[in-house]
């Protein structure tokens, strides 16, 4: 009865509505991107990196931006506390997945580095950094699963969120590095990737440490949301 109550007296204020109409564009905006990889790829395996890349994206943050929708518009209840729960899992484990791929965009985009006398030192130090890259990505995913990380509560879980997205963070120096090596090779002006990335590991890591506690810091999702926007961006500049 209290949850129908809710629901009756429930009216959407205007900030959640604006963050409802900001999801939505995003998701929107990531599944028309991955459409255009896929049509004008040609068999390009750097393109279709780029689509696959960015249906992860919108996939694994579906899962949690559509509940954030609907609360948006209806109000909460415990159906979609837990779904949203659910979707920050989810989304944990896509976005590790996400890195690993942006990590094999690079490696298409950059087939041979530019710079003839540090291509074996770059080659090796990338390939070091590949390494670890996967390790810390596995053992990310593996803590995403414990039950112990209270997905679905308002607590969470302070200690293995620290751990999961220290490791997390790992994966986006290395990934952030390969990017920082290739410079300007071939005029593609991929530093901007390590940018992007900067951006969204500067805005997410305090949503994700100490949103439960101070929900203003929430705000930083809209920039991290920019920022990988961005990373989408400058795939479809490359391909056209």
């Amino acid at each position: 009865r209290r949850e129908q109550v809710k629901k009756s007296n429930y009216k959407p204020q205007i900030p959640d509505l604006m963050e409802a109409v900001f999801d939505a564009v995003y998701l929107t905006f990531d599944l028309a991107a991955a459409v255009l990889f896929f049509l004008f790829s040609k068999g390009n395996i750097l393109y279709v990196l780029y689509g696959i890349l960015t249906l992860t994206l919108c996939g694994g943050d579906a899962f949690h931006l559509v509940p954030r929708i609907i609360r948006a518009v209806r109000g909460t209840n415990d159906k979609i506390k837990r779904q949203l729960g659910i979707g920050l899992q989810v989304s944990s484990i896509t976005m590790t997945m996400f890195y690993i791929l942006l990590m094999y965009i690079w490696k298409y985009t950059f087939p041979e580095l530019s710079a003839p006398v540090a291509v074996e030192a770059m080659i090796w130090i990338s390939v070091v950094i590949e390494v670890v890259i996967w390790i810390s990505a596995v053992i990310r995913i593996v803590i995403c699963m414990f039950p112990q990380n209270n997905w679905c509560t308002d607590e969470g879980n302070m200690k293995l969120s620290v751990i999961r997205n220290a490791v997390f963070a790992v994966t986006g120096i290395g990934v952030m590095i390969l990017y920082l090596i290739s410079g300007n090779t071939y005029g593609y002006h991929m530093t901007r990737m390590a940018a992007a990335i900067i951006i969204s590991f500067g805005c997410y890591l305090p949503v994700t440490l100490f949103s439960k506690t101070k929900p203003q810091v929430g705000l930083l999702m809209i920039p991290k949301t920019c920022a990988y926007m961005w990373i989408i961006v400058m795939g479809l500049q490359l391909m056209f």
